[in-house]
C-alpha cells in the first residue's frame, strides 16, 4: 500500500510540473544583433521578466533590429521588440523606408534611452565632417534598415546622396570589421554608447566619431523632429579621440497589439520596479519619468495602466 502511495505522490508531481510548463506563457523578444546594444540588453530584461513574473518565460531573438523587428511585430511572428522611435513613426504612417508598406499593427510599452547616430573613422583618416564622407566608401548600414533611413537623413542635411559616395550596405559587426580591415572608410551606427563593435575597433585603433554642428543639428530637426542633440564623452571608447557632438533617436519597446492587458501591466511594472537588477550599462539610462517622451504611436493600454498609477504624464 505504501508503494502505491509513493507511486502516487510521484506521478501527481510530474503531472503538476507538466500543467505548470504547459501553462507558461511563452513570449519572444526580437532586438538586435549580437555586437550590438539591443542583444545583450534584451537578454538582461528577460532574465528579468522571467523570474519575477510568474508563468512567464522570454527569449531572446538576434535580428537585423528595429525595421525588421516592427515587420516581425506585425506579422505576429514575435510578441516583444525593439524599435527606434523613428522607424514606429515610418511604420505606422506608410512613410521613409515603409513607404507603400503601411505597418501599424503594433503598440508601444515604453521609450527607453538615446540611440546615438555615431559615424566612425579611423583616427588618422581625413574625414572631419559629414561633408567630407563625399567620395569615400561609407557603410550605411543593412537594406532598408533603420540606421540606413538614418544615414540618408543626415547625409541629405548636408546636400549629398548615394551618388556622392560608395554606399556599402552592412552590419555593425561587418561595419567594424571592414573598417578594421581597411575595406571602407566610414561607417554609420545607431545604437547607445558604448556599442560592442565600436568597443571592438577601439581596442585596436584610434578612432574619432563625427562632430556635427549646432547649425547641423538645428537644420536636422527642423525636418526630422524626433532627432535630439547628444554628447559622447572622450571616455567613452577606449581609443576614441576626442569627444563628439552628434544626434540620437529614442530605443523603444514595443509589443504584439493583441497582447492580455494585464500582461502588458505586468511586463511594464516589472521592467520599471527592477530596473536595478538589468545586468547592462544602458538600464542606467531608462527613466520612468521619461517612458512616454518622443514616442508618435499608440502605447498599449496595459502600459498606459500603469503610467497612470504613477502619474507619468
Amino acid at each position: 500500500m505504501r508503494k502505491y502511495l509513493v507511486l502516487l505522490l510521484i506521478l501527481s508531481l510530474i503531472l503538476a510540473a507538466t500543467i505548470t510548463t504547459a501553462a507558461a506563457t511563452q513570449l519572444t523578444f526580437a532586438t538586435g544583433g549580437t555586437s550590438g546594444t539591443y542583444y545583450p540588453l534584451g537578454e538582461a530584461m528577460a532574465q528579468v521578466w522571467s523570474k519575477h513574473i510568474p508563468g512567464i518565460n522570454v527569449t531572446v531573438q538576434a535580428t537585423g533590429a528595429s525595421a525588421e523587428n516592427i515587420r516581425l511585430i506585425n506579422d505576429k511572428k514575435v510578441d516583444l521588440a525593439f524599435v527606434q522611435n523613428d522607424v514606429n513613426h515610418y511604420a505606422y504612417k506608410g512613410i521613409e523606408i515603409f513607404k507603400n508598406e503601411r505597418r501599424a499593427d503594433f503598440k508601444v510599452i515604453a521609450a527607453l534611452y538615446p540611440e546615438t547616430v555615431q559615424i566612425v573613422v579611423r583616427a588618422e583618416s581625413n574625414i572631419k565632417t559629414v561633408v567630407d564622407l563625399k567620395g569615400k566608401r561609407v557603410s550605411v548600414g543593412a537594406v532598408g534598415s533603420g540606421v540606413e533611413a538614418n544615414a540618408r537623413q543626415i547625409l541629405g542635411n548636408v546636400k549629398l546622396s548615394y551618388r556622392d559616395l560608395t554606399a556599402v550596405f552592412l552590419s555593425f559587426a561587418e561595419s567594424a570589421d571592414a573598417l578594421k580591415n581597411g575595406n571602407i572608410d566610414a561607417f554609420f551606427i545607431v545604437a547607445g554608447h558604448p556599442t560592442t563593435a565600436i568597443m571592438d575597433i577601439a581596442t585596436q585603433h584610434k578612432i574619432r566619431i563625427l562632430d556635427f554642428s549646432d547649425k547641423e543639428i538645428s537644420n536636422l530637426r527642423s525636418d526630422y523632429e524626433f532627432y535630439t542633440k547628444v554628447f559622447i564623452p572622450a571616455d567613452t571608447y577606449s581609443g576614441l579621440v576626442p569627444p563628439a557632438t552628434t544626434v540620437a533617436v529614442k530605443a523603444a519597446l514595443v509589443c504584439n497589439s493583441d497582447l492580455d492587458e494585464a500582461l502588458v501591466y505586468n511586463l511594464t511594472k516589472t521592467l520599471f520596479e527592477h530596473l536595478r537588477e538589468l545586468n547592462h550599462a544602458k538600464a542606467k539610462e531608462f527613466s520612468l519619468l521619461h517612458a512616454k517622451i518622443g514616442i508618435s504611436t499608440p502605447f498599449h493600454t496595459g502600459a498606459l495602466r500603469f503610467f497612470a498609477e504613477r502619474n507619468i504624464k
